[in-house]
């Protein structure tokens, strides 16, 4: 399994605030037209190529550094389509797992470039918390949520220590898959999966965008480190449930 990981210290140094909003994305504060439509056009697509009644888009929105003054050339597009999960069924965990899972394969299978940046999906409940300094509406033309410089003391140090621990855990557990332990490869890597959201949630509520567990999973997910994470756990899966050919 061969992932382009990247080095955690030019990750951690990229998360400096710019004294602009990019301007491949943004012309005095307004998303440049032909950015908006296609990010749009994109997330429209997706839901009506899902054919599931009562997914009905209440908005769209882009949020991360890419709405935001901390953007880098490691930045992604956050395109957040959100849906009332009660409107597709009553079980909105179901509802969450079904579309976590299209997302995700949605993901993996298109590389889709505006403006050099890649466009990320994620389905949103419209009773999920968000936390971010800058959300832009892609259905009205007009921030949710503004941004504003600012310049806040990073802590590259613990940001690298957090980061650092984790690859660790990521890399035992893509170990445990090469060594044929499937079945602990897939406990190990949905445990790791649990922590770092845990993680990463106590972050955001605790210091916001800036705080060093929140940045320690953009380095992972930047280094490539949670595409290993999620890659080992899938194909481990797929291994423990599969049935080898009678010689």
């Amino acid at each position: 399994m061969k992932i382009k990981i990247r080095s955690r210290v030019p990750l951690i140094t990229s998360f400096e605030t710019q004294s602009v909003l990019n301007p491949e994305i943004w012309a005095d504060q307004m998303m440049r037209q032909p950015v908006e439509d296609r990010l749009r056009e994109i997330a429209e697509e997706f839901i009506e190529n899902l054919d599931l009644p009562g997914a009905d888009i209440l908005d769209i929105i882009l949020t991360g550094s890419l709405a935001n003054y901390n953007w880098s050339k490691y930045s992604d597009l956050d395109v957040h389509i959100i849906v009332d999960f009660r409107k597709v069924d009553e079980n909105e965990g179901l509802v969450k797992r079904y579309f976590d899972a299209v997302r995700s394969n949605w993901n993996r299978k298109h590389d889709i470039f505006v403006k050099g940046y890649e466009v990320e999906l994620y389905i949103q409940d419209d009773d999920e918390k968000h936390e971010s300094d800058g959300i832009y509406s892609l259905l009205d033309g007009e921030w949710r949520v503004s941004p504003i410089p600012q310049q806040p003391a990073l802590n590259k140090v613990l940001i690298y220590k957090k980061s650092k621990s984790l690859t660790r855990d990521i890399d035992r557990t893509s170990t445990l898959f090469n060594r044929g332990r499937y079945e602990d490869a897939v406990a190990t890597g949905n445990n790791i999966k649990t922590k770092i959201k845990k993680m990463r949630q106590a972050g955001l509520e605790k210091g916001g965008i800036f705080s060093p567990e929140n940045l320690a999973f953009k380095v992972l997910r930047r280094s490539g480190y949670m595409k290993k994470l999620f890659d080992t756990v899938s194909n481990a899966y797929d291994a423990q449930q599969s049935l080898p050919e009678q010689e």
